[in-house]
């Protein structure tokens, strides 16, 4: 793997060989620089403050080398990227605003595929790992990874059916919580479409018995019109010498067609007063029949006003208009349906939550079952690895077991696991804990009561060691995971990361001399000032410069002889392996 970073706090190209890479430097010299530039390369937020003040942008590139059949050169092909020369070339530009753009194999991506690709390519620990150790969930997680198929399979099922448990459960609560209100609305629903099937309205029905109203309300008037006009336009048979509009029209009919032959003009309008002469006999005979038809009877006047009145007491609740009320009717009858519904959506939802819960419980069991099986040969690994650092007498465990709950306990609480009801998560009924007894005749205790600093150090590199055999990565990046540890058991961390590095590439950020002493290649990172910008050098120390940095970490003098024999002698004990 080869990091190059540029405006990321530090500029620095660092190689990082196949084998076992030490990286030292004095306090505050930038050693996690690396460890920073690889996590932007990984998909780690894009912090703006990790951009040296001054510059546009920090760009990190990376060079993987890669089998075609690699895990993550298939993932990397299937989003379009391509191998160059058996590597994986990535990078990431962090903008000084914050903005962030990814390239995998060529190919501009989304971050969060380098995340994905993250999980293949390098397993990175730092003391914050350490800490996250002591929480059960993760020790569960360790335990579950360790495990491999025998529990990711049956958790996924569980996880699944966790999940639409959660769901079909608030349904549940939300139907039974609030039973009252729909109870009310319902009723309110029914009352109103009783009103609405008592009046029986028409569509369209108020605006015809409107118009009907104010005929009848005025019927004296209106007959007294029609039959002043129909006396205008046929003549008033109590008047035989009045004179009418019909008689006069014909008149004046007859005067131009008599002479219409001799001009077209004339003849049109002859034709024209024929027309008008025709309408207007029209006109009065269905004036004379209007008058006649129309009757002021105040017994239909009222039935018209009763009806309008009843119309309008359901437009004034339940629309503008009855065609408005009739559209409201039609929504809340199917409300109703909805809500007369809920008694057996009710049954049906409890039913399903009944049923998930059986099925949590077999899943649960079989989890559980999975992870003591594996919890057996896990914790063997793990004692077997601590032996091999500095830890010969102590002897890892894995509790598991789960929180039994009372009688009474409702059933949402629990599910019922091998006729017991526990308590139960996401990831099924189990807590796990591991148990480190630390020398003979030490009763087991969790390590995040029973381990000192150095132990617990001890004991995450030693489940790391054992996932490196059962799910490994090209890459293990360690950064002052070593914190704690000194002595002897500094040299046997040491000895077994260099035996990781045999299948992987290992590269650790430390302050032990005697770690570093078993590394196959040594960084130095050093911090220069030329008064403006502060910049992190990375030197490969070899031969005398080696000696000199190692010197330097055992003692704080390069020049110091006892701490020159004491760094030439770690050399030569890694060399041989003694």
């Amino acid at each position: 793997m080869r990091i190059r970073s540029l405006g990321v706090i530090d500029d620095a190209v660092v190689e990082l060989s196949p084998g076992f890479t030490a990286v030292t430097g004095e306090t505050g010299a930038g050693k996690t620089m690396v460890v920073t530039s690889l996590g932007l390369l990984l998909g780690g937020r894009a912090d703006p403050a990790l951009v040296r003040i001054g510059a546009r942008a920090a760009v990190v590139e990376g060079r993987v080398a890669l089998k075609s059949s690699s895990p993550a050169a298939v993932r990397a092909e299937e989003a379009g990227a391509e191998l160059d020369d058996g590597a994986l070339l990535i990078s990431r530009t962090v903008s000084a605003e914050g903005r962030s753009r990814a390239h995998v194999g060529g190919r501009s991506v989304p971050v969060g595929m380098l995340g994905d690709l993250a999980d293949d390519l390098v397993a990175v620990h730092g003391q914050t790992d350490q800490q996250g150790l002591l929480r059960p969930a993760r020790q569960r997680q360790a335990l579950d990874r360790y495990a491999g198929d025998a529990v990711a399979v049956p958790l996924a099922k569980y996880t699944a059916a966790h999940r639409r448990l959660r769901t079909v459960a608030t349904d549940l609560d939300e139907l039974t919580t609030r039973a009252r209100e729909r109870a009310q609305e319902a009723d309110l629903l029914r009352f109103g479409l009783d009103e609405i099937a008592a009046t029986e309205p028409l569509p369209g029905e108020d605006v015809e018995l409107a118009a009907e109203a104010e005929r009848l309300g005025h019927a004296e008037a209106l007959a007294s019109a029609a039959t002043i006009a129909h006396a205008a336009l046929a003549g008033n048979p109590e008047d035989p010498e009045g004179i009418d509009a019909t008689t006069l029209v014909a008149g004046a009919h007859r005067a131009l067609e008599t002479v219409r032959g001799h001009d077209r003009d004339l003849a049109a309008l002859a034709d024209r007063l024929g027309e008008l002469g025709i309408l207007m006999a029209d006109v009065a005979t269905e004036l004379a029949g209007y008058a006649d038809g129309l009757d002021a009877d105040p017994l239909r006047l009222a039935a018209v006003e009763e009806r309008r009145a009843a119309l309008n007491h359901l437009t004034r609740k339940y629309g503008e208009d009855i065609t408005a009320v009739l559209a409201w009717s039609e929504q809340s009858a199917a409300r109703l349906a909805e809500l007369e519904g809920d008694d057996d959506r009710i049954a049906e939802l409890t039913a399903e939550c009944d049923a998930l819960r059986a099925e949590l419980g077999e899943l649960a069991q079989q989890l559980t079952d999975a992870r003591t099986a594996s919890a057996e040969h896990f914790a063997a690994a793990v004692t077997t690895e601590l032996g091999e650092l500095a830890m010969p007498h102590a002897r890892v465990s894995v509790a598991i077991h789960q929180t039994e709950l009372p009688e009474g306990t409702a059933d949402a609480d629990g599910i019922e696991v091998d006729g017991r009801t526990v308590a139960y998560g996401p990831a099924g009924a189990d807590e796990v804990e591991i148990l480190l007894a630390p020398h003979p005749g030490a009763p087991p205790r969790p390590i995040s009561k029973g381990a000192s600093g150095g132990e617990l150090s001890r004991v995450m590199l030693a489940v790391e060691v054992v996932f490196a055999g059962s799910d490994p990565v090209p890459t293990y990046l360690f950064d002052e995971v070593d914190a704690g540890v000194g002595g002897k058991a500094a040299v046997e961390v040491g000895r077994r990361l260099a035996r990781l590095a045999r299948s992987a590439q290992v590269v650790v950020v430390t302050h032990l001399p005697q770690v570093a002493a078993f590394a196959d290649r040594q960084l130095l990172v050093e911090k220069t000032n030329d008064g403006s910008v502060t910049r992190s050098g990375v030197t490969v120390l070899e031969g005398e410069d080696r000696i000199r940095e190692l010197s330097r970490m055992l003692a704080g003098q390069e020049d110091s002889e006892t701490a020159r024999a004491h760094a030439e002698e770690l050399l030569e004990t890694a060399r041989t392996g003694g």
